[in-house]
């Protein structure tokens, strides 16, 4: 398996106000971090890799939640959520990069569903 590379798009630093280089920073350095663990995780295995990037993604997930939530508690006070928005927006592009790599998006979604399962989590439970 190649290893990922992730990015922050170009819209969202065009999104931010000008004086947001520390906003930019921030998120190249979880790129830098997240990268690593998977990178590494994809130097032992394929399912190591497949697990790294499962753990990376909830983490995504969440940090998506926390910013969404944010948006809505920062404009019911008379606040911009302007970085509440990219950051959420980040979230999800690294999540979408992580799919679209081709080899980890299949690997990934099978650690996902293995997770369900061993979680207990039948789709018979959600009815």
């Amino acid at each position: 398996m190649d290893e990922i590379t992730l990015a922050v798009p170009r819209e969202l630093g065009e999104t931010l106000p000008e004086d947001s280089d520390e906003t930019l920073v921030a998120m190249q350095r979880e790129i830098d971090q997240y990268e690593g663990y998977i990178n590494g995780a994809i130097a032992e295995g394929e399912s190591e890799a497949a697990s790294a990037a499962a753990d990376v993604l909830d983490r995504l997930e969440e940090r998506w939640e926390q910013y969404d939530e944010f948006i809505v508690e920062l404009r019911a006070w008379g606040q911009s959520s302007i970085y509440a928005e990219v950051w959420c927006d980040f979230q999800y592009a690294l999540i979408q990069q992580l799919y679209d790599h081709e080899e980890l998006g299949e690997a990934l979604d099978q650690e996902r569903h293995a997770r369900l399962v061993d979680d207990g989590i039948r789709l018979s439970d959600a009815v």
